[in-house]
């Protein structure tokens, strides 16, 4: 896995308010982490902008105006942006290019982790085990932002993060390009020891509270589970991320 963080363009974490502003970012193609607008905005302008929001498929929050006011004290005329820190990646991409690199792909998909700093640290174990990209749901995803970034040590900046409308069709295309899909998951009876990820992988790990999204279980070629002997139900996702990945990193080595 090449991490010159050079290969992975790199962008200041910066705020952009004002609807024109906004507007212009994501028509130059800014990576944009998040979008507050005010609840009952309206006006032509505002109309662009949410034509824009729609052709482009960009998420937001609508939001009462206290809550800008809290963000920034300047003339934010209802519309605050936030550009991410990092540069996305489509998964579609990246996979040839492992290929044509002569390694043997080890995905790592995250289905409704929302904790930044849970996504952070399951970053930096990635990036240690030789993760060569993580996928993350537009919706129902932790924004990566500074406390996430602080917590992956940086591993943010030289993993490939690739943000994809639909889990479940990046699920499908990763099985169309020769990998096998493996849920951690405690709906099985089948420990990951049992699986052999020697070959093409893409692991998929849920939350703690709500797990895997049952389409993406149906998907999966292998269910594996954790063994776990002690009295409470379940480990931090962090955590389990670590263990599957350094069973993968195992068998590899």
């Amino acid at each position: 896995m090449n991490t010159n963080p050079e290969r992975f363009p790199r962008e200041s974490n910066q705020m952009i308010f004002g609807i024109r502003a906004v507007i212009e970012a994501i028509q130059s193609g800014k990576d944009i982490e998040a979008i507050y607008i005010q609840r009952g905005l309206s006006g032509a302008l505002f109309a662009e902008l949410k034509g824009l929001l729609r052709d482009r498929q960009v998420n937001f929050q609508q939001v009462p105006v206290e809550k800008l006011n809290r963000i920034t004290r300047k003339n934010h005329q209802g519309v605050i942006g936030i550009i991410s820190p990092i540069t996305y990646h489509d998964i579609e991409n990246v996979i040839p290019e492992i290929y044509e690199r002569g390694e043997v792909p080890l995905i790592l998909l995250l289905d409704g982790i929302t904790d930044v700093r849970n996504l952070g640290a399951i970053a930096r174990t990635a990036e240690c085990a030789g993760v060569h990209a993580i996928v993350v749901p537009v919706k129902g995803s932790a924004q990566i932002n500074p406390d996430a970034i602080k917590t992956s040590a940086g591993a943010l900046f030289k993993i490939p993060v690739c943000r994809q409308d639909s889990l479940l069709k990046a699920t499908r295309f990763l099985r169309e390009s020769g990998l096998q899909i493996v849920a951690c998951t405690e709906k099985t009876q089948d420990y990951l020891y049992d699986v052999n990820f020697t070959g093409p992988t893409a692991i998929v790990m849920g939350s703690e509270d709500d797990g895997i999204s049952t389409d993406i279980l149906r998907t999966a070629d292998f269910l594996a589970k954790i063994p776990m002997h002690g009295e409470i139900a379940s480990l931090n996702v962090s955590v389990s991320s670590g263990i599957i990945l350094y069973e993968a990193v195992r068998q590899r080595l």
